[in-house]
């Protein structure tokens, strides 16, 4: 009988083997979706950066009159 356990594989070692699988699969989809939640933050701030700096732009051409009553 103690002969047996090297011949046929312990059902504690398939299943922490199952477990490790598991687990890292769960890490794996966690990695994917915390990238791909970086990824649109990333496509969103230099979205906004770009609006802001068309803007800026664009208020730099206009009339500035707050400057008029500074100057007084």
């Amino acid at each position: 009988m103690k002969e047996l356990p090297y011949i046929v594989p312990s059902p504690q070692t398939e299943t922490q083997e199952i477990f490790a699988v598991h687990q890292t699969s769960i890490e794996f989809y966690h990695e994917v979706q915390t990238r791909s939640e970086i990824k649109r933050y990333c496509e969103w701030y230099y979205t906004t950066a770009a609006e802001n700096k068309r803007e800026l732009e664009k208020m730099r051409g206009e009339l500035n009159i707050m400057g008029w009553f500074r100057r007084r």
